[in-house]
Parts: structure tokens; C-alpha cells; sequence
């Protein structure tokens, strides 16, 4: 009970912090506000807690405020707990996850997505107009320009688009948070919410251009381009650090868009790293007055990466590997028994034999409840890097010279907070080639667990270009070809650009117990226990972690503020009166700007380092006096079993091979939906390529939902599909 009533209290704070970070930046353009809040800023200039303390506890603490909560919230919780919806109540409806809109540029948006979206389009219209309804209030002329009327009001209006790329750049990197992801809350995941930064990036890029464009546009006609672009005033806006600003963030966007970011990885990556160029001449351009709205994101963003860094630094080893004739790999790599993830969660991998620098995600194909000792993910050879691991692993074990380990370093694992698929009566996966990674370790999960609620139907659909890449079933043969208490498993198999098979085999149980895998056990004489993989850190610790960065990093501002910026410290209602009537000017305006600005620099820099040693020092001891040991058995078993129970599989049902076809997936739904009873819902999952989900979504948009329908035994049948797309590539 008191637990119950613990994470309703965090719930309600964690509301509490969201409504009120929202309701700031909806007042924040009125009059009323800014009249009000510079009256607390000058009262809080001439306390300890000061002008800065004041601007970041209101507009930076409470994002920072939800996620401590938040991470608080997930400790409590039961681990991958299940998911509170009530499987089989008669009250489902249409589900806010449906699809609403299916394109090929921007993708497959959810009815959920659409409203947020629209809200937060509401909100920008509305910064919007207040600030230029107000603008044009109470026009005053450009002191250095000569503009007439309508230059002067297009002035304004430019500079108010910089306020909505503000907005967007307050929202930016929060979907791409790991370890400190708010979005598991939603149960939304990292791959999942990556497509949200590459919206808020695109709304900052194109507020940006038509902000500095128009700025721009305006010196040119009226000839003062030169004189404004190269000044460093002491005060106000420092405009050549919004042209690098402006110029980064676009070389970023230009370099991640599909075409470049697929072919050329390389270029995306290192190209993105320019954030850091980006946000320093943010800073310097909009001043400390504005980075507060936008610090949470940065804030978070930061201290993640710097935990991202210290997990990766603990180096691990492949224990094995399975070559597969598809030109794919199965890498065994160890871990801490103590690990648990949830399915279809995924790793970040490194390999410097291969690249020191390149860091690429897999889904990890194993189960924690199956195997404790040991995580396996699956590679497919698809391009450079790819191509240089399989290469890397067939020339060891073709070589005389073994090799005695391959060093990986990982981050991770990432996943769903709830074993979601849990809560459907069944469930409809869709795979398209490598896409079937993530449904490998679902699979193995429903295989080992015998839950009271768990889904009893499951039908798979796997479509794959050539015979060979069905090999990529062999890591659960025994689960799709032997019998499963409580589970009803189905099958449908399709080469879409191959008529037959080489060995000359027509059931999918033929060609899989004829198929060839080479496997490679690595020599090693280390102790395994060194080298297993731990995962990130407890949700609770990660909460202390923030909130002792967060203190130092106000610690330092407030500290360094009194150093270098002066202050009056008089009778406190005499100094109102004067700051109030104009007569005096406050100790801010004494200074250059950008002195406020290297304070945030330097406090930020300073708190990120002691979180990151924090992290470094105070884990390291815990986990490594406790580590428990591995024997050689232990962890060269997994490896071993996915294939030796092949061949001696009892054929239950012989599944054919569907060749040069695509799955007609409206007609495989329909036989699926005739062995229903009941209400039934229905999760849907797909991974794959872009148009296969499209094709799927489209399936989920157009399928009646909720509907009723007369079966044979006067029966009430009702069905709800809830469609959920998987990325396999980010």
C-alpha cells in the first residue's frame, strides 16, 4: 500500500513539473508576464540566490525536476513490469497508436503523434502572435538602421521566428536521450523517439533560415550587412555568432537527411558532432536570458552522454560467433547474470579492431530469462563496416593463428521499459530480412515463459529477397518446429526474387536442417568474470546522479556570478525604486554580455565532470566486489544449442516456402482473425523495410476496428489492432 501510494505521489509531482514547465512558455509572451517577472528578477538580483539562480530554478529546473522524479518513478516499478492496461476489457477502442497518416517522406504518424503535433503548432501560432501583435503595438525604430514602415516590421517579425527556433531547440534533445530518456515513461523507445528530434530539427532549421535570411535580407537592402554582421557589442545580440550558429546547424541537417545519412554514415556522424560549435554560438548569440529556456535539453543531454562514455570505457569480448551462408553473424558476447532486458531491446556496438570510433546499434536476439550468462546479437552484412566485422571473424577461424579474443566495447542494453507484447490476447509480427531480429527474442521469450497472461496466438510473416537469408531462422528452430505449451505459433515464409533453392529442399524444416553455419569459439584464458557486459545503472542511482550535477552546476553559477559580476548590495526598497524608475543601472548591465555566458559555459563544463567522475569512481566499487564468476560452460553453452537441436526436430507440420511473392498480408490477417474468439486484441509488429511498413500500417488503417460480427456460434466477435512499428535502423 505504501509503495501504491508512493508512485502516485511521484506521478502527481511528475505532472505537476510538466503543466507548470508548459504553462511558463504559454504566459511567457503576454504582458502581464514580463511585467511580473521583471519585478522578481529584480528582486532576486540583490539576493545570494541572485538573477541566474532565479532564471534557472523557473525555466531549467523543471524538466531536470520530472526526469529525477521520473527515474525515481521506474525504480519502484517492477522490472519490464506489465503494462496497466487491462488485456481482454470490453471497452477498447480505436487506440490512439493507430496510423493516421502513411507517407513515404515523413513516415507513418499515429493519431497520438498528430494531436501533439498540432498542439505544439497551436502553441508556436501563439508565441507567434503575441509577440508581433505586441511588436507592432509599440513600434520604436532601429537606433543603427534607417528602415521605413514595412522594413521595420518585417524586422520584427524576422526576429520572432529566432523565438520559435528557440522552442524547437528546447524540445530537440530530449528524444535522443538514452539512459535519462523521459520518452520510457510513455514507453515510447529510443528508437522510436529519434524520428521527434528529426522533426524539431527540421522546424529549428527552417524558423532559422527565415530568422537569420530575413536579418539578413534587411542589412543588405538597407547597406549595413557588413557593419552589423562583424560586431561584438558589449551588449545585446552578438550576430556573428548566430551566422555560425545558423551555418552549423544546417551543414548538420543537410549531412543527416536519408540520402547521405545511408549511404555515407560516416559523414553523418562526425558531422554531427558540430552541436557542440552549434550550442556555444547559440549561447553567445541569444544571450543567458534565453539559454535558460533551452538549458533542460543540453542539460540532460550532456550528463548522458558523459554516463554513455563511462559505460563504453569497460571493454568485453566475443566469446563466439556463428557465420551464417546469408552473409550474417551471430556474436556471443558475456554477461552479468544479474542483467535483465526486456525483448526487442537493442545494444550500441564497437569494435577497434574494426574502427575505434564507429559505434552502430543491433537488436539483441536473446533472451535474459533464457540465457543468463550470455547476450547474442545478429549481424547482417550490409555495408563497410558490417562487411569488415564478418571478414574479420571468418579470417580467425579460417587462419592457422587463432585469435585469442575480439575486444567490443558496448553501450547499453536499450529497450522498452514494459514487456508490452504482454498485454494482446495475439499477436501479428511482420519481419522483412534483418527486421526479423527483433521478433527472434520475443519469441524466445513467450517460449520460455509460462505467464497466465501472455499472448496464445501468435502468427509470424517473414519475407526475405533470397533462400539463403532464411537461414536467419535458425536461432529459433526449435521453437517454430516443436510444440509450445500455451502457445499456438504460426508460420508464413516468403522468397520474393527466387523461385527455388540450390539444395533443391521445398519445406522451410528441409532447407534449414541442410543449411550450414560455421561456429567460432574464441581461445581465451582470462577470467570471464572481468568481461561481462553490466548494462547501464539503476534508475535510483541514476536519479542521484542528476541531482548531485544539478546542485553543482547552480553551486558554480551562483558562485561565479558573484565573483565576476558585480552587485549592488544597498537598502533593498531603495534600489527597487531606482531600478524601477530607469535611474540605476543593475550590475548585469555593467558587464559585457558574454561574461554571463562563459559563467554557464564554465559551470555547465565543470558539474558534467565531477557527474561523469561520479560516475566513474562510485559504480566501479559496488559492482566489481560482487561480480559474480563464469565458467567456460557457462558461457560456451548458448552458443552451441541454437543448432545442434535441429536435426533431431520432430516435424509437428511441414511449412512450405511461398516463392516469388510478396505476402498478401490483408489475406493472411483474415485467417488469422477466422481461429478468433471473442473479443481479441491484436498487437501488430512490424520491422522491416520503409515501404513494408507502410504496407502494414495501411493493413492496420483500413481493418474494421472494434467491429462486430456474427460468427457461426452466435457469438459476438470483436478485434482491435494495435499497430507498433520496430527500427532496425536509426
Amino acid at each position: 500500500m505504501a509503495k501504491v501510494l508512493t508512485l502516485l505521489v511521484l506521478r502527481l509531482l511528475m505532472n505537476l513539473s510538466l503543466i507548470g514547465w508548459i504553462s511558463l512558455w504559454i504566459i511567457k509572451p503576454t504582458t502581464l508576464w514580463i511585467q511580473s517577472w521583471r519585478q522578481a528578477e529584480d528582486t532576486a538580483k540583490h539576493t545570494f540566490f541572485g538573477y541566474y539562480g532565479l532564471n534557472f530554478a523557473v525555466f531549467s529546473f523543471p524538466p531536470i525536476a520530472l526526469s529525477i522524479v521520473g527515474l525515481i518513478y521506474l525504480s519502484l516499478l517492477p522490472q519490464h513490469h506489465h503494462p496497466t492496461s487491462c488485456r481482454g476489457g470490453r471497452s477498447a477502442a480505436i487506440t490512439v497508436s493507430r496510423p493516421a497518416i502513411i507517407n513515404s517522406f515523413i513516415g507513418i504518424v499515429s493519431c497520438f503523434e498528430i494531436l501533439a503535433l498540432l498542439l505544439f503548432l497551436v502553441f508556436l501560432a501563439w508565441n507567434f502572435y503575441a509577440r508581433v501583435s505586441n511588436d507592432f503595438k509599440k513600434l520604436m525604430p532601429v537606433k543603427t538602421l534607417n528602415l521605413n514602415l514595412w522594413q521595420l516590421k518585417y524586422y520584427r517579425v524576422a526576429t520572432r521566428f529566432g523565438l520559435l527556433a528557440e522552442a524547437c531547440l528546447a524540445l530537440l534533445l530530449f528524444p535522443v536521450l538514452r539512459g535519462l530518456s523521459m520518452f520510457r515513461l510513455l514507453n515510447i523507445e529510443f528508437a522510436a523517439s529519434v524520428k521527434y528530434h528529426v522533426w524539431f530539427g527540421t522546424g529549428l532549421i527552417f524558423f532559422s533560415l527565415v530568422h537569420g535570411g530575413s536579418t539578413l535580407f534587411i542589412w543588405t537592402i538597407t547597406h549595413h550587412i557588413e557593419e552589423e554582421i562583424w560586431k561584438w557589442q558589449r551588449t545585446g545580440r552578438v550576430y556573428v555568432a548566430g551566422l555560425i550558429s545558423l551555418v552549423t546547424g544546417l551543414l548538420m541537417w543537410v549531412t543527416s537527411l536519408p540520402q547521405i545519412r545511408r549511404k555515407n554514415f560516416e559523414v553523418f556522424y562526425y558531422t554531427h558532432h558540430l552541436y557542440i560549435v552549434f550550442l556555444v554560438a547559440f549561447l553567445f548569440h541569444v544571450g543567458d536570458r534565453h539559454f535558460y529556456w533551452v538549458l533542460p535539453g543540453i542539460f540532460l543531454f550532456g550528463l548522458d552522454k558523459i554516463l554513455r562514455i563511462v559505460q563504453s570505457r569497460t571493454e568485453s569480448c566475443v566469446l563466439s560467433a556463428n557465420l551464417f551462408s546469408c552473409k550474417a553473424i551471430e556474436l556471443v558476447l558475456p554477461k552479468d547474470p544479474r542483467l535483465n532486458y526486456a525483448p526487442s531491446s537493442f545494444i550500441f556496438l564497437n569494435i577497434p579492431l574494426v574502427s575505434r570510433f564507429q559505434w552502430h546499434p543491433f537488436s539483441i536476439i536473446s533472451s535474459s530469462s533464457v540465457d543468463k550468462h550470455t547476450l547474442s546479437i545478429m549481424i547482417k552484412c550490409e555495408g563497410d563496416w558490417t562487411n569488415s566485422v564478418y571478414n574479420k571473424v571468418e579470417e580467425a577461424a579460417n587462419s592457422e593463428k587463432k585469435i585469442n579474443n575480439i575486444t567490443v566495447r558496448v553501450e547499453g542494453p536499450y529497450g522498452p521499459s514494459s514487456v508490452d507484447f504482454l498485454r494482446y490476447d495475439n499477436l501479428f509480427l511482420v519481419a522483412g530480412g534483418i527486421g526479423i531480429t527483433p521478433f527472434l527474442s520475443i519469441l524466445k521469450e513467450l517460449a520460455c515463459k509460462n505467464r497466465l497472461k501472455s499472448p496464445k496466438r501468435v502468427q509470424l510473416v517473414f519475407a526475405v529477397r533470397t533462400f539463403q537469408d532464411l537461414n536467419m531462422l535458425l536461432p529459433i528452430s526449435s521453437i517454430l518446429f516443436n510444440p509450445i505449451h500455451n502457445l499456438n505459433l504460426k508460420l508464413n515464409v516468403f522468397v520474393t526474387q527466387e523461385k527455388k533453392p540450390s539444395n533443391g529442399t521445398t519445406t522451410l524444416q528441409e532447407f534449414l536442417a541442410q543449411s550450414q553455419v560455421q561456429s567460432i569459439h574464441f581461445k581465451t584464458d582470462e577470467d570471464y568474470s572481468r568481461f561481462p557486459i553490466r548494462g547501464p545503472e539503476n534508475f535510483r542511482w541514476l536519479a542521484t546522479l542528476v541531482l548531485i550535477t544539478v546542485l553543482t552546476f547552480l553551486g558554480f553559477l551562483i558562485g561565479l556570478s558573484h565573483i565576476f559580476i558585480p552587485s549592488e548590495h544597498k537598502n533593498h526598497s531603495g534600489v527597487m525604486k531606482l531600478a524601477a524608475s530607469g535611474a540605476m543601472k543593475t550590475a548585469k548591465e555593467k558587464v559585457p554580455s558574454w561574461v554571463p555566458d562563459l559563467i554557464i559555459i564554465v559551470s555547465y563544463v565543470i558539474a558534467i565532470t565531477i557527474g561523469g567522475l561520479a560516475a566513474t569512481i562510485l559504480p566501479w566499487r559496488g559492482k566489481h566486489r560482487e561480480a559474480p564468476r563464469m565458467t567456460k560452460e557457462e558461457v560456451i553453452k548458448p552458443g552451441e544449442r541454437n543448432f545442434t537441436e535441429l536435426k533431431p526436430i520432430p516435424l509437428i507440420e511441414e511449412l512450405e516456402i511461398h516463392t516469388g511473392e510478396r505476402p498478401k498480408l490483408e489475406e493472411i490477417m483474415s485467417e488469422f482473425e477466422k481461429n478468433l474468439r471473442g473479443w481479441s486484441s491484436i498487437g501488430v509488429l512490424v520491422c522491416g523495410p520503409e515501404t513494408m511498413k507502410e504496407d502494414v500500417a495501411s493493413m492496420c488503417r483500413k481493418w474494421p476496428q472494434c467491429f462486430g460480427v456474427e460468427d457461426s456460434g452466435r457469438n459476438r466477435m470483436k478485434m482491435n489492432l494495435n499497430f507498433h512499428s520496430l527500427n532496425f535502423n536509426l
